[in-house]
């Protein structure tokens, strides 16, 4: 081989080997991860959980991953600032912890990805086209609350025989559709439901007394942020009144709900982390089907049973996952 052949092919190697050492020291981008909450308590709830998934994939905090919280603190006026923020922020992905703070993550992006962390009714609010083929931006998981609607008063009806009048507390239109859903159920048990709207904390003590003039036997408190972020004032007004009260899940009961019926949600925030881990690498929110929950809980917390002079029955105790005293 010709002398100046080998030194072109020298070059040639150098200009390579210049090149991908290049490459390799160029910084890999950082991906950014908002995450939205609106009532306070999200942080243990679901954000940690969902932080320390991200962490058993992989992710490093500071370093191959950048979070930003905002929390709006049960304040709906906030979430909109805050999501606008994190849009400004130039976040890779939105993940969204309460059905108000995914719809306002929607109201101010149709592009970056949002991942739901355990959600109510996805495809009644107009949140995803499908659960299968969610379309938009938007994918994560659902809490199923109104599929579960009918089970809660089956559940009541077992552990309060007497149950004729049940008081229903809604706070959003958003919960018309878990309403709906226990309309049947309650016929079948022959249990009247009687629904009231709740916009604010100073309705809490006039509801609640009407409900104990109208003779209602128990009452279901429907989970929504509002209400969510106010539950010791509510279930503190229910034992006052003792009166009966049947929730979503376990935090509920912590708090001092009776009964509580629903999926566990620290499972589903962490489930959380797998679609923000697709979604880095790639996938398209529209592609990825809505995850429903496998794992559900009932906890019967008897501290509260005592404090209204109410005993369960064994069937239901025999039943529970956990059973506070």
């Amino acid at each position: 081989m010709k002398k100046g052949a080998v030194l072109s092919i020298l070059v040639a190697v150098a200009v390579l080997a210049v090149g991908a050492i290049a490459e390799a020291q160029q910084p890999k981008k950082v991906a950014r991860i908002g995450l939205l909450a609106f009532a306070p308590g999200a942080e243990s709830r679901n954000i940690a959980p969902f932080r320390d998934e991200l962490r058993k994939l992989g992710y490093i905090e500071g370093k191959t991953i950048l979070v930003d919280y905002r929390s709006a603190g049960g304040d709906r006026n906030r979430l909109r600032e805050l999501a606008d923020e994190l849009v400004r922020a130039k976040v890779d992905v939105i993940v969204a912890t309460g059905n108000q703070a995914i719809a306002v993550a929607k109201e101010v992006t149709s592009t970056i990805p949002i991942i739901a962390l355990g959600a109510g009714d996805l495809i009644g609010n107009g949140l995803v086209n499908s659960l299968a083929r969610p379309g938009g931006n938007i994918t994560g998981s659902t809490r199923m609350s109104t599929d579960l609607a009918g089970k809660r008063i089956e559940l009541l009806k077992e552990s309060i025989t007497r149950l004729s009048r049940l008081g229903i507390i809604v706070a959003t239109g958003q919960d018309q559709e878990e309403l709906k859903e226990m309309d049947g159920p309650a016929r079948q048990l022959g249990v009247k439901i009687q629904p009231t709207n709740v916009q604010g904390l100073s309705e809490f003590q006039d509801v609640c007394a009407s409900m104990v003039k109208e003779r209602d036997d128990a009452l279901i408190i429907v989970h929504s942020g509002f209400t969510f972020a106010n539950r010791g004032k509510l279930l503190t007004l229910a034992t006052k009144h003792r009166l009966p009260a049947m929730c979503e899940d376990s935090v509920w009961s912590d708090a001092g709900c009776l009964i509580s019926y629903g999926p566990d949600v620290p499972h589903l925030a962490r489930r959380g982390a797998y679609f923000v881990d697709k979604v880095l690498k790639g996938a398209k929110p529209a592609d990825i089907p809505v995850e429903q929950p496998t794992k559900f809980e009932l906890v019967v917390n008897l501290k509260a049973a005592k404090q209204i002079d109410l005993t369960i029955p064994q069937s239901v105790l025999y039943r529970a996952d956990k059973i506070i005293k």
